[in-house]
């Protein structure tokens, strides 16, 4: 097997579709069972390629892998993994994949948490998804007893599997966030609702794989995050701190939303300076 020439003949492909041609290498990479990095050591690869038995296998497995993301599929479902503040998750159709951009909410829920004068601190996530939020704040807060909750049945498989995978104690609750956990207060309430206003035109990628459940927040896409909000009023403990991620064009629609219900409703920017995620705290 051609390294060289199979890494070609695949960036070539994803170049000609506006495709990333980075992803020919992760690919090659997973479907060696090595790290991208280690896909550059000449030595390690001609090692790993003299130890498979059949090389016909590992070719088709690799086009296979390049014609499904030539079609869209995005790189992170054909190699089931994610990653989310240094954590590897477990994902597939059906579950919204974590970004980025989402991390940003962790430093400051923990920081919260920390603050508080008390034992154990509850925290619930309101539509979890793969679990990533609720799986970073349980693997670095002793203090936090997570609870999370997911309505799509698809959706709850990933996160059970991720919970297990990364060894952390969430607990997992099956239900729409209007009626979840009725008479429960906890401390902390962190959400990434769908918010994508249901005529916004996504990348092909997004909106043909993705779930729109986890997407799509109605006609302006702020109906899913005001129910959001109002199952965090419900939910919260006077004092108790919501974070919640947003479009970047409905920080002020949101803010306007939650001042009934919250005090010190401010909202932070992304790495890019856009309006991304708000944190308020409940009256």
């Amino acid at each position: 097997m051609d390294i060289r020439a199979e890494l070609k003949s695949a960036k070539l492909a994803l170049r000609q579709v506006g495709g990333e041609e980075i992803d020919a290498e992760i690919l090659l990479a997973h479907t060696l069972g090595i790290t991208r990095m280690e896909l550059h050591n000449a030595v390690l690869v001609e090692r790993t390629l003299a130890a498979i038995s059949d090389i016909s296998v590992i070719h088709d497995h690799y086009d296979a892998a390049i014609n499904r993301r030539v079609k869209g599929e995005p790189v992170q479902y054909i190699t089931g993994k994610a990653y989310f503040a240094d954590l590897e998750l477990e994902v597939g159709a059906g579950v919204f994949i974590p970004r980025p951009e989402t991390e940003l909410m962790i430093e400051p829920i923990l920081k919260h948490i920390n603050n508080l004068q008390q034992g154990a601190v509850s925290v619930v996530e309101l539509g979890a998804g793969s679990g990533a939020l609720s799986i970073a704040i349980a693997a670095q807060s002793e203090k936090a007893r997570v609870i999370a909750v997911e309505k799509s049945e698809a959706a709850l498989e990933w996160l059970k599997r991720n919970i297990s995978r990364n060894e952390v104690e969430v607990r997992v609750i099956h239900s729409d966030v209007v009626d979840a956990l009725i008479d429960v207060k906890c401390d902390v309430v962190m959400a990434n609702p769908p918010y994508v206003p249901s005529n916004e035109v996504l990348p092909h990628e997004v909106v043909d794989f993705e779930p729109h459940i986890a997407l799509f927040g109605g006609s302006d896409g702020l109906a899913a995050p005001r129910e959001f909000i109002a199952a965090a009023a419900r939910l919260l403990k006077s004092g108790g701190l919501l974070v919640l991620e947003h479009g970047e064009e409905q920080s002020d629609a949101l803010v306007s939303a939650m001042s009934d219900d919250f005090l010190e409703v401010i909202s932070h920017h992304d790495l890019n300076d856009r309006p991304r995620w708000i944190s308020a705290i409940r009256r």
